[in-house]
């Protein structure tokens, strides 16, 4: 908790102020003061100067809350930097079931094994997923150590999630996308603090994953984010997904104000209503105010990014759609890695198979939105059926079609927006390179817990190659053939920190060029290999459903 005195805040209870430092206690000086920090061992013997828990903003609560970020107060004294910041409130999770978390949750984390601004070390900034509603960057969960083998500096983030960062009452206090803004602030406080922990304020690498690799896609595409990152990550999303941009909000937030016992439409009374309100009040909101439709179509995913309203003094975010951005070529124009893992759908199976019945009966709702907001029902009910027979033929949903349920996951999700990304954005001229996670061991936590034996990486289960935690320590510890696969692949992720090249050389005994066509991929797998994507004819599906549904897609002459 922050307390305000006089201009400045003071941390109190464990994130207390120090005058006096031990001299081995790494003090950093930044912008808004002195920082602390502690010595963190990490997995191979070596250590790296860990800051954690650095406000980027200020507390975004009271008559800030729902507001984009303010920059950060100075402080008095030293400011002890050794503890995790609480996390957004959220619906409990495995991974986050023992963090704190509090609406003042603007805080990030750095790792570095140097403190001298000359080194210049390459910055890797990560925005974890989470669907916009759970998650944080603790190292609970991203832990430095995979990387930090190779000569770079990371940096994690927290933002504010799900209502708190994505309410939009289309009104100047509230026009949306507060948790993306965040995130903005926290880039700034990068490119101007950076040097002081070693790092290069000009090679700043932005990666993600899930909502975190949609939130840089965003990033890619608002002006607001221009000039505070150099190169771009995005695994497994992007800002044309359906799942990765909100409709409908001012409806949504009437909705979320009956449903917290307040019934009016006026939305400057419903924000004096909500700011009035704990913070508990607010979690989970999303599946508790769903439309009968948001309950089967696509993923629950709907307090997200939104094309805000402009306002005079008012600095957006995002003004415009973003297909449309990304066909106008008025963005950030960055070298780029995307990919997706190889069985995304896994992650969804469970809950697939429990409405397989419901989805025999009504196809309809198999229709993604971009492509059924555009349709009366006997046209989506046309669709429905031609994606039910793609992939299962005369067959229903069930268990005996699992294998085709989660390709069907898997492509609609993530596999054909990802092609469609990749083949508009190949038009800016940069680099992409391109991916496709296969890799199965026994570092796939996510699949392993779900108990699937079908093939293919799981959603989420290539964070367990990049990031050391508790779920996975004790399989890196125990194999060296997993040792040397998380070696060569953070050692790509760095290379492309390093040199917007994953493989600069031929070290790795690959060569990963960047896609010509947008249909080669690298496969990363036992071997490593590079050439055409083995999804390419459930693409081709896709972009011919596209195009019969009057959506921008790829030329058929380029699939």
């Amino acid at each position: 908790m922050m307390i305000f005195i006089q201009g400045s805040y003071l941390a109190r209870s464990s994130r207390s102020l120090h005058k006096v430092a031990t001299m081995n206690d790494p003090i950093v000086t930044v912008q808004q003061g002195k920082l602390k920090g502690s010595i963190l061992s990490l997995v191979d013997g070596s250590t790296c100067y860990s800051f954690k828990g650095v406000p980027y903003a200020q507390p975004p609560t009271g008559p800030l809350r729902f507001k984009a970020p303010e920059p950060p107060l100075q402080w008095q004294g030293i400011y002890e930097a050794t503890k995790h910041g609480p996390s957004c409130p959220q619906v409990p999770t495995p991974m986050l079931s023992n963090e704190e978390k509090d609406e003042n949750c603007l805080f990030l984390n750095i790792y570095t094994k140097s403190l001298q601004p000359k080194s210049k070390l390459p910055v890797m900034v990560f925005i974890h997923g989470g669907a916009f509603l759970s998650g944080s960057g603790d190292s609970s969960m991203y832990g430095p150590d995979f990387l930090l083998q190779h000569d770079v500096i990371l940096v994690t983030i927290n933002s504010r999630l799900e209502v708190f960062g994505f309410l939009c009452l289309n009104t100047r206090d509230v026009p949306g996308n507060a948790g993306l803004k965040d995130q903005v602030s926290a880039l700034k406080w990068v490119k101007r603090n950076i040097e002081q922990f070693g790092g290069d304020p000009d090679n700043v690498t932005l990666f993600g994953e899930s909502a975190g690799a949609a939130s840089v896609a965003y990033h890619m595409i608002s002006p607001m984010s221009k000039g505070l990152f150099h190169k771009v990550i995005a695994q497994s999303g992007t800002c044309i997904d359906d799942w990765s941009i909100q409709r409908d909000s001012i409806a949504r937030a009437i909705r979320c104000g009956k449903f917290l016992g307040k019934e009016t439409e006026d939305v400057n009374e419903l924000l004096q209503y909500f700011r009035g309100l704990p913070s508990n009040d607010f979690i989970g909101l999303t599946l508790k105010t769903r439309l009968e439709d948001e309950k089967y179509r696509g993923l629950s995913i709907l307090f997200a990014p939104v094309v805000e309203q402009k306002f005079d003094g008012v600095e957006s975010f995002l003004n415009e759609e973003p297909l449309d951005i990304l066909l106008s070529g008025n963005y950030n124009k960055v070298p780029l890695i995307i990919g997706y893992n190889s069985g995304e759908g896994l992650f969804t199976l469970s809950l697939q198979l429990k409405k397989a019945e419901f989805y025999n009966k009504h196809v309809k709702y198999l229709v993604p939105r971009e492509i059924a907001s555009k349709m009366e029902e006997d046209q989506m009910i046309e669709f429905g059926d031609r994606i039910k027979n793609f992939y299962v033929g005369d067959k229903n949903f069930g268990e005996h079609t699992a294998e085709a349920i989660v390709k069907f996951q898997t492509d609609v999700y993530f596999t054909y927006n990802i092609h469609r990304f990749v083949h508009f954005y190949r038009l800016s001229n940069q680099p992409v390179f391109a991916y496709r996670f296969n890799y199965e061991t026994d570092l796939n936590i996510i699949k392993k817990l779900s108990g699937i034996s079908l093939k293919g990486a799981c959603h989420a289960d290539d964070l367990f190659y990049f990031f050391h935690n508790e779920g996975n320590k004790d399989v890196y510890r125990e194999k060296d053939k997993i040792k040397e696969i998380v070696f060569n692949l953070t050692k790509m992720w760095t290379n492309f920190a390093k040199f917007s090249n994953p493989t600069p050389d031929k070290s790795l005994g690959v060569t990963w060029p960047p896609t010509s066509s947008g249909r080669e991929f690298m496969n990363l797998e036992e071997p490593l290999s590079f050439g055409q994507c083995p999804e390419l004819e459930r693409v081709k599906f896709w972009n011919k459903l596209y195009c019969d549904g009057g959506v921008p897609h790829i030329p058929t002459s380029r699939v």
